[in-house]
């Protein structure tokens, strides 16, 4: 019996050569379902505004050194993380590696002290809309709408506190 491969995950600027992979299948995938260029979506925000000095991340999960899965967040407000770019390589879907990216997503997020993450996702990606539900997020739409009426539908999930690392600091009694 043979163990499944092990993920790494990565921290990466979007300039990151392993980062290609991501870009193209998710612009490809949104021309094909709303029918017009999304590269230009993909390209709205500044690549800055996935680093670490301006309150974002971009990782990656690595198998055998090549990208399977990755996502973004980006500063939303003081905080709220917004998710962006959440994407499994079309070779590996259906092995829940879009579920490992999120809670990755969410724990950095919660390490970096937001307090809820918030994201849109698109009415034509039902396994996106579903991916969200199933884990955990609240969406902020009528579920009950066709959501070709909706347009971007929007989803929020609060994050629990990150955990301590280190033991809380005590105060010396005062006399």
């Amino acid at each position: 019996m043979t163990s499944a491969p092990e993920l790494t995950v990565v921290h990466v600027a979007v300039s990151d050569p392993r980062v290609r992979p991501l870009l193209r299948e998710l612009g490809d995938e949104y021309s094909r379902r709303y029918g017009k260029d999304a590269h230009e979506e993909l390209a709205r925000y500044p690549d800055e505004e996935f680093t670490a000095p301006h309150g974002g991340v971009l990782l990656l999960l690595l198998e055998a050194g090549e990208p399977v899965a990755g996502g973004a967040f980006r500063r939303h407000d003081s905080a709220t993380a917004e998710l962006k770019r959440i994407w499994t390589h079309s070779a590996h879907r259906r092995r829940g590696l879009a579920r490992r990216v999120v809670a990755e997503l969410e724990c950095e997020a919660a390490d970096r002290g937001y307090r809820r993450v918030f994201l849109t996702t698109g009415p034509r990606q039902p396994e996106a809309r579903a991916l969200y539900l199933a884990t955990g997020y609240t969406p902020l739409f009528d579920t009950g709408a066709d959501p070709e009426t909706l347009g971007p539908l929007p989803f929020e999930k609060h994050l629990p506190p990150a955990p301590r690392t280190t033991a809380p600091i005590r105060k010396a009694a005062t006399q």
